[in-house]
């Protein structure tokens, strides 16, 4: 019997472009993006920089949320798993890839906000309360 195994991973990066939205046959939303993660290490007494640009995937209602609120540039921690698929083009190439399967997300960009009565206030909600105002006057 195989020994235990482990398939997890951590990243904290910025968005490469916009998430891509789309939906399966049954209906199914999902968004893949491209992140860049930056790593910063000294090399004969030099500060040098290397980035990885990882693809990442995310399912379901978490997918229409990424399509409605990142952007290109956003910065974001994820949690996932690796995943390694194959498939072959209309040439019959064969592909490959190796792409982080998002399990849980954390945006790490602050949303411009409002303070009133020491209460943060996203842009979201400002605009509701806006809105709300409007109808009434």
């Amino acid at each position: 019997m195989p020994g235990p195994t482990l398939n997890k991973v951590f990243l904290i990066g910025r968005l490469t472009r916009d998430p891509e939205l789309r939906y399966t046959p049954s209906g199914q939303a999902v968004a893949s993006v491209r992140m860049a993660v930056n790593r910063e290490y000294v090399s004969k007494e030099e500060k040098r920089e290397d980035t990885c640009f990882i693809n990442l995937v995310i399912w379901g209602k978490r997918a229409e949320v990424w399509a409605e609120y990142l952007k290109k540039g956003s910065l974001i921690f994820v949690e996932g798993r690796l995943q390694y698929r194959q498939w072959e083009t209309q040439d019959s190439e064969k592909r490959s890839t190796v792409e982080v399967v998002v399990e849980d997300f954390q945006f790490l960009d602050r949303p411009a906000t409002v303070i009133e009565e020491g209460k943060e206030e996203t842009d979201i909600e400002k605009e509701e309360k806006e809105d709300v105002g409007k109808e009434e006057g």
